[in-house]
This record gives structure tokens, C-alpha cells and sequence, in this order.
């Protein structure tokens, strides 16, 4: 779960030196999309000080996910929720594709995720687990969900996740996952 962020600031590393610009500038360019960066003061969430919660959406093979800050003070999650399921090797991947960024979370504020694990219903290549495991980092430990938990008690079915950024509110997580196709395959 490490290997990402040493990657990306690996990246940003070689990018600084080899153009002559600040990391922190070098950052910016590999990741143009992501939100401003955050000031020097903040630091990573302490996973203690974190609620993470995985829900089932109403939809099929739709999970949402959240993660509430109840520390005192704002602190940085990963830009992109880590979900893994069962014992099966990778994660869900992220929509739209995003390197290692941070997303700022405000104290006692709450953002929101959703992840798609069936890209196709008739894909024979399916698998079925028993739970879900996600971390707002890849440091922590992250909480584990049983598919019993999450309306799934004949276990959660699996192929080609898909999950968006963390975003300010249901909606536009829901949105942001809205813009995947239907058979879960990212549109470039």
C-alpha cells in the first residue's frame, strides 16, 4: 500500500530535478487536477481520529463509502480511498485516474466516496468475497466490512473496481462515479 505514495514522490522527485523547479511545483504538474496544495502545517489524519463507514447505495454492485474527521483540527487523507476486497490482490481503481495526492479534510467535516465492484455482471471471471477492507490512507489499517454488513450476504461480487476521489458531498461522488460507463470501464 505504500509503494503509490513512495512512487508518486518518487516522480515528483525526478521531475523537480530534472526541470529545475521545486517539488512542490513538480507536484503540481504531475497531478493538475488536484485541489490546491495544503499548507505545511497539516498533517496526515491519525487513523484514531478518523471514522470510516462503507454502505450499501441502492444500487447494484454500488458501495458509498465515508470518512469523518473528529479531531479538533483540519488533516489530509489520501485524494483516493483505498478499498480492497477479500484477499484478492490490488484495489479498486480510481475514477477519474489520479496519482498520490492529499485531499484536505476540515475537523468534524465528512467526505464522501463511491465504488463500483462489478464492471460487468456476465464477466465469467468473477469473484465473490466476504468482505471489503478501506483506509482514507495507506498507512492505516483501514475497517473492514462484511458482505452480511453491506446487503451482500451471499458475499460481494468482484471484477474491475472502480472508485471515485473523495469529494465534499454525496452527491458529487455519486456523480463523479456516474461518469464511469455502465459496465464499469473508465472513459479516456
Amino acid at each position: 500500500m505504500l509503494t503509490r505514495t513512495v512512487l508518486a514522490a518518487s516522480a515528483t522527485a525526478l521531475l523537480a530535478s530534472a526541470t529545475g523547479v521545486s517539488a512542490a511545483a513538480a507536484s503540481t504538474e504531475l497531478h493538475p487536477a488536484r485541489p490546491a496544495a495544503a499548507p505545511a502545517a497539516l498533517k496526515p489524519c491519525a487513523e484514531k481520529t478518523l471514522t470510516v463507514k462503507a454502505a450499501p447505495s441502492g444500487q447494484d454492485h454500488v458501495l458509498r463509502l465515508s470518512v469523518k474527521n473528529h479531531s479538533s483540527r483540519a488533516c489530509l487523507v489520501e485524494r483516493v480511498p483505498l478499498v480492497t476486497y477479500g484477499d484478492l490482490d490490488g484495489a479498486a481503481v480510481p475514477f477519474p485516474l489520479s496519482g498520490s495526492s492529499t485531499y484536505k479534510l476540515d475537523a468534524g467535516k465528512t467526505a464522501h466516496a463511491a465504488v463500483r465492484s462489478l464492471s460487468a455482471s456476465g464477466d465469467s471471471d468473477t469473484r465473490s468475497v466476504g468482505y471489503i477492507e478501506v483506509a482514507a490512507n495507506p498507512e492505516h489499517h483501514g475497517k473492514k466490512f462484511t458482505a452480511a454488513s453491506l446487503s451482500e450476504p451471499g458475499g460481494l461480487r468482484v471484477w474491475s473496481p472502480v472508485t471515485t476521489l473523495w469529494q465534499p458531498t454525496r452527491a458529487l461522488a455519486d456523480e463523479a462515479l456516474a461518469e464511469s460507463d455502465g459496465a464499469g470501464v473508465l472513459k479516456v
